[in-house]
């Protein structure tokens, strides 16, 4: 996990690019190192160790002429070594340095060989090649600037003001000069009228299992953010058994306002239950008020709902980090892959559910992505994502909708993923946390968190402000005082149009409310009065 800056093109001046690499010098606090081709192209690293802590720097040169930066691990490259490219000489043990000798075998098809979370940048001679990983868990922007110079970065920071124009580098693409982008990742289940395999319980677990497995590959210590909620239980559940098996123990990490948070109890009963070395975080209004500046110039957006739940997370990765741990586990995407957003009850027949799970897991990299990677990533922490591993979406998207949707089990969302790991004889959770209610992060963290947030930035935005603001902001213009005071912030440190665009709105369907906390839908405050009898406090 790191950030990687490349700029395709003679003239930039090499002292300038090291300092504006280092405007994400938080994504590899641990080296930094910059290669100039022949050409004049310029790479750049920032290095988080995690995978060969000690030969992996980079940039890294392949076996003849091209040289590779890349962010983010590759799972399967011990699998890779060992055959297609089993010929090869290495320079490192480097998970990285399977990505430029694929280039050197296979050209710029071999994007689909590659099992995990990643973006890269290839300079060869005066061809390049820059992917993204399937879908988005690791951040890539490119832009031109008036030269015609062609920069990839992991962040907007160091090309915004350097760049003409800029945008999100797509998910599931590579780009050459030859080719343009070239969607690579063409899943079966992007056609909604592929839902159609019958639910298998246990393949559920088996390839969650494995996702998760693979994702404990790494030379430095690994924890798992526990949230108390179904999808980071499971994780949770899954990578202690695994770790078990090598004896070890699972770091778990929670935050809230206070001990008495809808998730930090949920946590801490998930935890006491796994027996994982529990740490649990709070954090005030106060602070996390104050950091809010700082906070969207990391996150490079203004999203409600992701700044809303950035918020603790940026706490609580800072915490972890200065316990010494670089990793963690992360339940991002089994909300979209299943439908678990509250909203989804609403959905109006099995076609409109599975359609919009799709979108939903085709945009994360606008959303929970972009906030999970950014937020953690301010501190130098890797998050790792199993519920979007390749093999795990092919099998669990295309399950028949009407298996998934809310309505079939009496309102129960995820109800499937909950029967997968309800099994009593060897039970991976507590009824009371299997069965838990959803919540939206931002919102178990504390309810008050966001009541106080709003009010808050209600405070410091006028009525004439709100209303000049599709004057002010002409594209995608706030409509609410916390929005407006959000986009502000943003638009100081990032003024640009191209900026802007590279933002998304999450707005939840089927409901009148358009707030995207999870107490904005009725079926919130219609808990299931047998989630209430489990002690937990929702």
């Amino acid at each position: 996990m790191c950030g990687i800056l490349a700029i395709i093109g003679k003239g930039k001046d090499e002292k300038l690019v090291r300092e504006l690499s280092k405007r994400m010098g938080h994504r590899g606090p641990d080296e930094s190192d910059l290669h100039v081709t022949e050409k004049g192209s310029i790479l750049s690293h920032e290095r988080l160790s995690i995978v060969d802590l000690h030969s992996g720097k980079q940039p890294i040169q392949g076996t003849k002429t091209a040289y590779m930066v890349h962010n983010g691990e590759i799972y399967n490259h011990q699998t890779l070594r060992d055959g297609v490219l089993k010929h090869h000489t290495f320079r490192t043990k480097s998970d990285s340095e399977v990505i430029v000798h694929l280039y050197e075998e296979f050209g710029y098809d071999f994007c689909n060989m590659l099992d995990g979370d990643w973006a890269f940048v290839i300079v060869d001679g005066d061809n390049f090649i820059a992917g993204r990983d399937p879908m988005g868990v690791k951040p890539l922007y490119y832009g031109l600037d008036e030269r015609g110079r062609i920069y990839f970065s992991s962040e907007m920071k160091p090309i915004a003001d350097q760049c003409r124009t800029f945008s999100t580098f797509p998910p599931g693409h590579y780009y050459t000069q030859k080719t343009g982008f070239v969607k690579y990742y063409q899943p079966e289940y992007e056609d909604y009228l592929k839902a159609d395999q019958d639910l298998d319980l246990d393949l559920i677990r088996e390839t969650l299992t494995e996702a998760t497995r693979k994702r404990l590959m790494s030379d430095v210590p690994i924890g798992v953010l526990l949230s108390g909620g179904l999808d980071s239980s499971l994780t949770s559940a899954i990578a202690s058994r695994l770790l078990a098996e090598s004896g070890k123990k699972l770091h778990s990490f929670s935050i809230g306002l206070d001990a008495d948070a809808p998730d930090a109890a949920a946590a801490r009963k998930v935890a006491d239950y796994l027996g994982t070395e529990h740490h649990e975080i709070h954090f005030t209004i106060e602070e996390g008020i104050k950091i809010l500046d700082k906070l969207i110039w990391h996150l490079e957006t203004y999203d409600v709902t992701s700044i809303r739940a950035s918020t603790p997370m940026y706490f609580l990765s800072k915490a972890i980090t200065d316990m010494g741990i670089k990793v963690v586990l992360s339940g991002e995407g089994a909300d979209e892959i299943f439908g678990g957003y509250l909203y989804f009850r609403n959905a109006p027949s099995t076609e409109d559910f599975q359609k919009e799970t799709i979108e939903r897991v085709q945009k994360l990299f606008t959303a929970d992505l972009l906030r999970a990677d950014k937020s953690t990533m301010a501190h130098g922490l890797e998050a790792r994502v199993p519920f979007l591993d390749k093999a795990f979406l092919d099998m669990a998207v295309r399950i028949k909708a009407e298996e998934k949707m809310p309505k079939t089990y009496e309102g129960k969302e995820k109800y499937i993923l909950r029967k997968a790991f309800d099994t009593p004889d060897n039970p991976y959770l507590p009824d009371a946390v299997l069965w838990r209610q959803k919540e939206q992060f931002s919102d178990g963290v504390g309810y008050n968190w966001i009541d106080e947030l709003i009010e808050y930035c209600s405070s410091q935005v006028t009525d004439e402000q709100l209303a000049g603001a599709a004057a002010e902001f002409p594209y995608n213009a706030p409509t609410t005082k916390e929005a407006y005071f959000y986009r502000s912030i943003f638009n100081k440190y990032y003024p640009q149009l191209s900026a802007a665009q590279t933002v998304r709105k999450w707005i939840p369907k089927w409901q009148e409310n358009q707030d995207p906390s999870g107490r904005a839908n009725a079926a919130h405050v219609q808990a299931d009065t047998e989630i209430a009898k489990t002690g937990i406090t929702v």
